[in-house]
C-alpha cells in the first residue's frame, strides 16, 4: 500500500489514495480528481499525508521484527509468503505445517516488543545483491531483483531486501499486538496485527469488554474467570435437573394425552398437542410416548418461537404399513412448511402455527387412508 495525500495545481486537485512503483524509474498514482482538469505539463505541489505514512511505517518496521521473531520461536522453516501493510492494519503471510499455540504467540509477541523497546535503529543501504545475500540478509522467495538492492536492517535483530518505507528506529513502531492468527493454505498461516496507537486501542477495547463483564458478574478484574467458572457449573446442573423434570413431566403428560387415543382399522392412533414449547422438547416428548404407546402412530404439534412446529412418529412393528415421512407431508402443508424424515419418524415446521389443530385433526385421516 503506498502513500496517499493531496496532488494540487493551478486550477485543479486530485486526492490521491495510493501510489505504486511497479519498475525501478516509473511511480505510478491512483487516485480521484475531486476539481478541476488536469493539462499535460501543470506544475503540481504534492504533500504526502506524515500521519498515514508514519502509521504504515510502523507497521511495515514491524513485519520485520515479526518474521524475526517468528523464525526464532518456529524455527529457520518460517518463510515470508506475503504480506499487506497500511496505516491502519498488518497483515504477514508465512510457511508453518501448524497453528499456533497460545504460548509460542505471546513468545513472539514478547520479542517483538523487547525489540522495539531497545530502540534498534533502522539503517538502510543500497548494496549488490550478492555481498547482500553473503551477508545473510533475508529476501523474498521467488522475487526478481537488480544487480543493486536496498537492505534494511534494525540492530542485529533483521536483515531484509525491501523497498518499503520504515519508522527510523524499532522504537517508533511504538507497541505491538497479535490480533489473529489462522491458516490460509496448506502450509501457510497468515497473522494480522496492530502497531502504535492502533495496538492500544486493542488493549482499550480488550479491557472495556473485560471491565463490562466484570460489572455484569459482580467480581473484581482477577476474579472474573473464576466466577464464570462458577456459573457454568451451576449452569450445567440446572440443565440437567431441567432434564430430569421435563422427562418426569412428559411421563405424566404422556399419560393424559394416551386417554385421547383412536383405534384406526386395528391400529392405535393419536394426534395432539405436546405440552412443550421447543422443537428438542416436542422431540423428547415423542420418545416417551413412543415408550407408553408400544405399538402405535402418533402425531405431535407445538408452537416454538412463533412457528408451528409437527412429529409423526411410527412404532417399529408398523413401519410396513405407516411411513412417518409420507404421513407428515399434507400436515406440514397445513402449517405452511415441508417436512420428512425416517419411516419411524419424521419432523416438519411451518410459518402458520395457528394451522396446527386443523393439521392434527387431518392426522386421522390421513392414517385412515393408508391403512385403507
Amino acid at each position: 500500500m503506498g502513500d496517499s495525500g493531496p496532488l494540487e495545481g493551478e486550477g485543479f486537485f486530485v486526492r490521491v489514495d495510493t501510489a505504486t512503483k511497479p519498475m525501478a524509474d516509473l511511480i505510478i498514482l491512483g487516485g480521484e480528481v475531486t476539481r478541476g482538469e488536469i493539462k499535460t505539463g501543470a506544475k503540481v505541489k504534492a504533500r504526502v499525508e506524515a500521519g498515514a505514512r508514519f502509521a504504515t511505517a510502523q507497521n511495515h518496521s514491524a513485519t520485520h521484527l515479526l518474521q524475526s521473531a517468528l523464525r526464532e520461536v518456529l524455527g529457520d522453516h518460517v518463510k515470508q509468503a506475503g504480506s499487506l501493510v497500511g496505516p491502519d492494519r498488518m497483515r504477514f503471510d508465512f510457511t508453518h505445517f501448524a497453528a499456533m499455540t497460545k504460548e509460542e504467540i505471546r513468545k513472539v509477541e514478547e520479542l517483538v516488543n523487547r525489540w522495539t523497546a531497545q530502540n534498534h535503529a533502522v539503517a538502510v543501504t543500497e548494496e549488490s545483491h550478492a555481498q547482500a545475500l553473503e551477508g545473510g540478509v533475508t529476501a523474498l522467495f521467488g522475487e526478481k531483483y537488480g544487480d543493486t538492492v536496498r537492505v534494511v536492517r534494525m540492530g542485529g535483530v533483521s536483515a531484509e531486501l525491501c523497498g518499503g518505507t520504515h519508522a527510523a528506529s524499532t522504537g517508533e513502531i511504538g507497541a505491538f499486538k497479535i490480533i489473529s492468527e489462522s491458516g490460509v493454505a496448506a502450509g501457510v498461516r497468515r497473522i494480522e496485527g496492530a502497531t502504535g496507537e492502533r495496538a492500544l486501542e486493542r488493549f482499550w477495547k480488550y479491557e472495556d469488554s473485560l471491565d463490562e463483564i466484570s460489572h455484569s458478574l459482580k467480581a473484581s478484574f482477577e476474579d472474573a474467570p473464576e466466577r464464570v467458572r462458577k456459573l457454568q457449573a451451576q449452569i450445567r446442573e440446572l440443565e440437567r435437573e431441567i432434564t430430569s423434570l421435563r422427562g418426569k413431566l412428559a411421563s405424566g403428560a404422556s399419560g393424559d394425552i394416551l386417554s385421547e387415543k383412536k383405534i384406526i382399522n386395528g391400529v392405535v392412533a393419536l394426534a395432539a398437542k405436546a405440552p412443550v414449547a421447543d422443537a428438542k422438547g416436542i422431540r423428547e416428548f415423542a420418545d416417551t410416548l413412543r415408550e407408553r404407546i408400544k405399538s402405535g402412530v402418533f402425531a405431535l404439534g407445538a408452537e416454538a418461537d412463533g412457528k408451528a412446529v409437527i412429529l409423526v412418529g411410527v412404532t417399529a412393528d408398523l413401519t410396513g404399513k405407516l411411513k412417518a415421512g409420507e404421513l407428515i407431508a399434507p400436515l406440514a402443508e397445513k402449517v405452511g412448511g415441508r417436512g420428512g424424515g425416517k419411516p419411524e419418524l419424521a419432523q416438519a415446521g411451518g410459518a402458520d402455527p395457528s394451522k396446527i389443530d386443523e393439521a392434527l385433526a387431518l392426522f386421522y385421516d390421513e392414517v385412515a387412508k393408508k391403512l385403507g
